[in-house]
């Protein structure tokens, strides 16, 4: 099978990984594709995510790399298992490649931390919301139906089993921003409020009051990997969506989240009744905003 020209982020990541430690332990792609019975330019190929490696294969070049025993050795083993299908799969012709990641992102993470400062994030989005944002975008309206209903598709990361944390921090301006006119975004107002009280959903709302922070952060989801060293940073941008697989940046971006976190209102508490109005929280943030429209 010729070389993959457009590999996924988990091909490209685990790739990454694999010529990191081969370069940590000081081998050559030469030695390396000997320990294989291959040339170095198969070792590239695995590199770059084109092709793939079996895995007695990883097993014996993570060996030969040092690789300890751990988590990290078991989440490289996991990535060469994966196939990479999944129920995305029927969107293939209508999402770019990016968007085909991110859903395999949200399968196979360990937790997701997500900021953002204009929009609903898509996870809570409800289908008429979903519309206005897509119709926005100025796309053909053909394709807005199959777009929308990717949308919806990918929040089964919320409900099903074994649904893993995921912790949001949205600024108040995407609550107050009429995305759809005021009916579409009462109805979204109460299901930001519904989907908050899951055990598994901790939401909180960035106030106007605590300035520029949120803004000079951008929008941007951190996913928990099986072990240090496997998380993923994703920077939506319109045009060309990025992934982080570094370690360091990665660190830094969980560092913004945290200070986000630390200057936003408290989360929205599952017991609370939709009703109460006690405190400057972020549920009653919502309520107070979604009683203006």
């Amino acid at each position: 099978m010729p070389p993959r020209s457009n590999p996924s982020e988990r091909q490209r990541r685990l790739g990454l990984e694999l010529r990191k430690l081969r370069n940590d332990a000081g081998l050559s792609g030469d030695r390396a594709g000997a320990l294989l019975d291959a040339d170095r330019v198969r070792i590239s190929n695995i590199e770059a995510g084109r092709i793939d490696v079996s895995r007695n294969r990883l097993y014996k070049l993570l060996r030969e790399y040092g690789c300890p025993d751990g988590a990290y050795f078991d989440g490289l083993m996991e990535m060469a298992q994966g196939r990479g299908t999944g129920w995305w799969d029927e969107f293939r012709d209508i999402v770019p490649r990016s968007a085909l990641d991110l859903a395999e992102l949200e399968a196979r993470c360990s937790s997701i931390r997500m900021h953002e400062p204009l929009f609903i994030p898509g996870m809570f989005q409800t289908e008429d919301y979903a519309y206005a944002v897509t119709m926005a975008t100025g796309r053909d309206r053909d394709r807005i139906d199959r777009y929308v209903e990717f949308r919806m598709a990918r929040q089964q990361v919320l409900t099903a089993p074994g649904a893993v944390p995921y912790h949001a921090v949205v600024h108040e301006a995407a609550l107050r921003v009429h995305t759809g006119g005021p009916t579409t975004m009462r109805k979204q107002l109460l299901r930001l409020i519904e989907l908050a009280r899951l055990p598994n959903v901790t939401l909180q709302i960035f106030p106007f009051e605590q300035g520029a922070y949120a803004a000079f952060s951008r929008p941007f989801i951190l996913f928990g990997g099986p072990s240090r060293g496997l998380e993923t940073a994703y920077l939506e941008h319109p045009l060309h969506s990025v992934f982080l697989g570094d370690r360091e940046r990665n660190d830094e971006y969980g560092k913004m989240f945290e200070r986000l976190a630390g200057l936003a209102h408290a989360p929205v508490d599952p017991e609370s009744a939709p009703e109460s109005h006690d405190g400057r929280d972020s549920l009653s943030l919502i309520q107070h905003v979604m009683y203006e429209l």
